[in-house]
């Protein structure tokens, strides 16, 4: 039996209480979710005292166009890989769909292309990402723990990282300040 993608586009947020420290007050761009697994780029939280410049001279890249922008914590799986989520109007060696809302890449072609002036017109980039098993994240989805909203382009690259996390439940009519941190037992 195949598992549907359907997280694929959409953000995941972490409930409170969800019992892995890491993933608290977490906003999960979901970018693939099938059989096989699932995979997510962090965007609610941003690596203090790392910024675009830094990484990209640790690839000898001169800054150029880009500007300083914060480096996105993607999640706790390898934390020194990373990766772009960018608008669709951009394309290079790896760069992956995602529902027809944003695009994927991790390869430094797009770190270049920004740098250049010449790459996508919105990014967002981040060091590492969060990674489930086959049927991992649908075994947690019915239990709680995780939230999905659809992935609305706004939330993703006009609102601060900070403030992700509760505008995206706002966005789903939900008061974030109501969410208890602990399910109930019969």
């Amino acid at each position: 039996m195949s598992t549907p993608a359907f997280l694929t586009g959409q953000f995941l947020l972490a409930m409170p209480g969800i019992g892995d420290p890491r993933f608290e007050r977490s906003v999960i761009a979901m970018c693939a979710h099938d059989e096989n697994g699932a995979l997510g780029i962090g965007i609610g939280s941003e690596i203090e005292g790392l910024g675009l410049h830094e990484l990209l001279g640790q690839f000898d890249i001169a800054p150029g166009a880009a500007p300083d922008a914060p480096v996105h914590a993607g999640g706790p799986v390898e934390p020194m890989r990373g990766f772009v989520l960018h608008s669709t109007d951009w394309g290079g060696q790896d760069t992956i769909e995602v529902a027809g809302r944003w695009n994927l890449s991790g390869t430094i072609d797009v770190l270049r292309a920004i740098a250049e002036g010449t790459g996508p017109s919105r990014w967002l980039v981040a060091l590492g990402y969060a990674g489930w098993g086959e049927g991992q994240l649908d075994g947690e989805m019915t239990r709680h723990g995780w939230f999905s909203t659809p992935g609305e382009l706004a939330l993703l690259y006009d609102v601060p990282a900070r403030s992700r996390w509760e505008r995206a439940f706002s966005g789903a009519g939900i008061d974030p300040r109501l969410l208890a941190s602990s399910a109930g037992r019969a």
